[in-house]
């Protein structure tokens, strides 16, 4: 099959990896005709919202994807109108809309916490009355990576915090007081089968993910068994084929659902060795329409992301049992530019690779 996908970043060059071994080919719509993707397919250069180029990118598509969600919403949906999408425009709408994403999740019976939207800094003001501080103020749309959020430790930081947000539409959210934060990668296929692969203990600094383990190891079976229920429930609620990641905090008082991703996530690169298929194989697969890999743990995983620049390779392709995946960009502060998976036998190895490797990467 011809495989499209929107966006040509490092998700989608990792998609193309590894359907490219299952016969696939892929074209991608990027408007960088340099993006991570072009090493692996061909490369329409375009904007997301620039209909002839979308046209372009799907002539001959078997089939389309996306590897980001803050596509426009009517490029998927007039993408759908031209070649078979997966997945839909319904799950980008819900991911797309902080508000909407905490009303879908409570709607599937996934515990949030405390949130109001806010329009005006009178209004958050107000909200920070009725949900509390601390508190974190994030944009309604875009944002990642812990860009578009400010802190609000009481109602003192409300001018400074819609200012540091830019005064656009927010929603504010109750500061949840937990142990760990985990994500559950979950995946669909068109005719319902949905697995789910290890939970995931997920590190962030700075707004960023900087590690991942997997098995989650400071969480409690009744925890993981709620946090797992709760993805699938979320894939099924929204009809979703492929890849998506729901993540969470784990409190006193069970998982608290943060957001979703409908696509493939960061937090789920170590199935690429640790799993007997990954994260991006089924992704194809479910695009494709081809059974689903098994989902099963190879040993116990982790995960480091390069944050900013590869350091010598050298010294990370020496450390025993780890996996180098450099995304072929440009080094930046603060950008994604690879990452480093270890699988083992037992957790204690996989644990002293992690050591090595971050000792390697620093920061």
């Amino acid at each position: 099959m011809l495989v499209g996908v929107v966006g040509g970043g490092q998700l989608g060059r990792m998609i193309a990896l590894a359907g490219i071994p299952l016969g696939h080919s892929f074209r991608f719509l990027d408007p960088d005709p340099r993006c991570p993707a072009a090493a692996v397919g061909s490369v329409v250069a375009g904007g997301f919202d620039d209909p002839a180029a979308l046209e372009r990118f799907a002539e001959g598509l078997d089939v389309a994807t996306f590897e980001f969600e803050n596509v426009p919403a009517a490029t998927v949906e007039r993408l759908q109108s031209l070649v078979p999408t997966a997945p839909g425009a319904r799950s980008l709408a819900v991911a797309q809309d902080r508000i909407r994403e905490k009303e879908f999740f409570r709607d599937c019976g996934i515990r949030v916490q405390a949130f109001e939207a806010v329009s005006s800094e009178t209004e958050l003001a107000a909200a920070c009355g009725r949900v509390g501080t601390p508190a974190v103020l994030k944009t309604l749309r875009l944002g990642y990576d812990g860009k578009g959020q400010a802190v609000l430790r009481s109602a003192r930081d409300v001018p400074a915090a819609w200012r540091a947000v830019g005064g656009v539409p927010c929603i504010l959210e109750a500061f949840v007081e937990f142990g760990c934060e985990v994500s559950v990668i979950a995946v669909r296929a068109r005719d319902g089968d949905a697995r789910t692969w290890a939970t995931c203990q997920n590190v962030h600094r700075g707004g960023i993910l900087r590690r991942t383990v997997a098995p989650a190891v400071d969480v409690g079976a009744d925890a993981e068994r709620e946090a797992l229920d709760a993805a699938r429930r979320v894939a099924e609620a929204l009809g979703h084929v492929g890849v998506l990641a729901v993540e969470f905090f784990v409190s006193a008082g069970g998982v608290v659902a943060n957001e979703m991703a409908p696509r493939v996530h960061n937090s789920g690169h170590w199935t690429i060795e640790g799993a007997v298929t990954s994260q991006f194989e089924n992704h194809v697969r479910a695009v494709c329409d081809e059974p689903l890999g098994s989902t099963d743990l190879r040993g116990p995983s982790g995960m480091v992301n390069l944050i900013g620049s590869v350091p010598r390779r050298a010294d990370l392709l020496a450390v025993p049992g780890a996996r180098l995946h450099d995304y072929g960009k440009e080094p930046r502060p603060g950008r994604k530019v690879g990452h480093v998976n270890c699988c083992a036998a037992d957790a204690r190895v996989r644990d002293a690779q992690m050591r090595v490797i971050e000792g390697i990467v620093g920061g």
